[in-house]
């Protein structure tokens, strides 16, 4: 990590732009940016109630907009004004579920954000790189369980899915763009389903468990068979940050998976783990299925080979550690009173251990 530390830093002639930084994700990376000493702003919606963002107590921590990604005037404005040398581009509508009820919005958002950012990085002459975090469910899932790679077809089903799948096409046009007119360089990121502490959406299943344990109501539980490539949050955005490294000393990086190394998980086990790692009372879990969890893919797997080889990458924590740490932070900040921010900057330093 210190390595990549001092890198970053020479490398940079102004700071790193996290557009999402309000959500969950982009809180971590602020955070994890602010302990490297990297500069950085912001542009995001503004924060949910009880998010990480607001239970961190972020506001101002950083140069920030609080504005739409749909807006292209003003990204473009904001780049001006700041000057940043590079973007890490989070923003998005990132909810399955959510891109039920809210297709369209689903699209603009996760589709013509991208684009938006895409081009306004292109027009601007300060911005060398750009790393777009699209989703490991790009990939056309027939439920084989075969791990995906970075050159497998990518196919959606779901308007989540699909609209990412349009953000790649996003991405892959302004890649040639930026080849053709010499721009910045870019790369998609694909993660895979990413759990820890302060994550307060709608319909995760970590979320759902967290606030199952406090208020002692029943847990509602979709799909408890299906498998995920889930992974501790700082995982990734260490994957972000190396391949935003590779960008920046000019290497080409398309697209990369971050995931775990070992066979994913099933809902069940993650459920397992955290009812073993709260343990302070029995709750009520009722398993459920409709038909928007009926549609969703039951088994995903990863593969990382290309980040092991190319950057170096492992992740820190096994998927039970990451679910484990995740059930540990909440314990700390809702019983022990132990403040968000300091929660986080603890596994912060745990990753700086293992790196």
């Amino acid at each position: 990590m210190y390595l990549l530390q001092e890198k970053l830093r020479g490398s940079l002639d102004g700071p790193i732009l996290v557009t999402g930084h309000t959500g969950f994700k982009g809180t971590w990376l602020t955070l994890l940016l602010e302990k490297l000493g990297i500069n950085a702003i912001g542009y995001s919606l503004p924060p949910i109630q009880d998010s990480l963002y607001e239970r961190s107590n972020r506001l101002g921590a950083i140069p920030e907009l609080f504005a739409d990604i749909r807006d292209l005037n003003q990204v473009e404005k904001f780049l001006a004004t700041h000057k940043p040398s590079a973007i890490i581009h989070l923003a998005a509508q990132p909810l399955v579920l959510e891109s039920y009820r809210t297709p369209l919005d689903t699209f603009e958002t996760n589709v013509m954000g991208t684009a938006n950012i895409l081009s306004a990085a292109s027009n601007n002459s300060s911005i060398r790189a750009v790393v777009a975090a699209t989703t490991d469910k790009v990939y056309r899932n027939d439920n084989l369980g075969k791990p995906f790679t970075e050159t497998d077809p990518l196919s959606g089903k779901d308007p989540y899915s699909a609209s990412k799948v349009g953000s790649e096409a996003a991405i892959a046009a302004w890649q040639n763009i930026s080849k053709l007119t010499s721009g910045p360089k870019i790369a998609a990121v694909r993660a895979g389903n990413v759990i820890g502490g302060g994550d307060w959406a709608e319909n995760r299943i970590m979320p759902d468990l967290v606030r199952g344990f406090i208020s002692k109501q029943p847990i509602q539980i979709r799909n408890p068979n299906s498998t995920r490539p889930w992974q501790h949050v700082l995982d990734p955005l260490h994957g972000y940050l190396l391949t935003l490294q590779c960008l920046l000393e000019g290497s080409s990086v398309d697209s990369i998976n971050f995931g775990p190394s070992e066979k994913s998980l099933e809902v069940r086990e993650v459920v397992n783990i955290s009812l073993t790692e709260w343990s302070n009372f029995p709750p009520e879990l009722v398993v459920f299925e409709d038909q928007l969890s009926l549609a969703e893919s039951q088994i995903l797997e990863l593969s990382s080979a290309k980040a092991q080889k190319d950057l170096g990458w492992k992740e820190s924590w096994t998927q039970e550690e990451a679910v484990v740490s995740t059930m540990r932070w909440w314990r700390q900040v809702h019983q022990d009173g132990l403040p968000a921010e300091e929660a986080c900057k603890i596994d912060i330093s745990q990753l700086y251990g293992q790196i």
